[in-house]
């Protein structure tokens, strides 16, 4: 095999492993997110049931901090929001990331069919 091919092959398999581990991290991503819309959405469901006056806590790191119930589900929509953002976001870089390996798989057979096509003519 000629060093060329050796070199591309190398290249491109590295670009697969790299895609895949992208694509790995991406789907974590979009689950966390999931989990952390869900959590947010029944949190909001809860506290759209508390009466208007009633006054509620948002965690700030170590301690609490006390808000209105109005504030609080504004926080929780804005957080809903941003997590179906980000979410769509990801899907659509998963999108492109899926493309690219599946390229790099169709470059990588055309390169071992060309091989054998070579090493097939080289023979005769």
């Amino acid at each position: 095999m000629d060093m060329e091919l050796k070199k591309a092959l190398f290249f491109l398999l590295i670009h697969m492993v790299e895609t895949s581990q992208k694509l790995k991290l991406a789907d974590i991503q979009i689950e966390t997110y999931k989990r952390s819309m869900t959590h947010a959405q029944l949190t909001e469901k809860e506290v759209s049931q508390l009466p208007l006056e009633v006054n509620t806590y948002e965690s700030l790191g170590r301690m609490f901090v006390m808000k209105e119930s109005t504030e609080t589900r504004k926080n929780l929509e804005n957080k809903i929001k941003v997590c179906e953002d980000k979410i769509k976001t990801l899907e659509g870089s998963k999108t492109y990331l899926e493309r690219s390996l599946k390229e790099s798989e169709n470059n990588i057979r055309e390169m071992v069919q060309q091989r054998k096509f070579a090493t097939v003519d080289e023979n005769h």
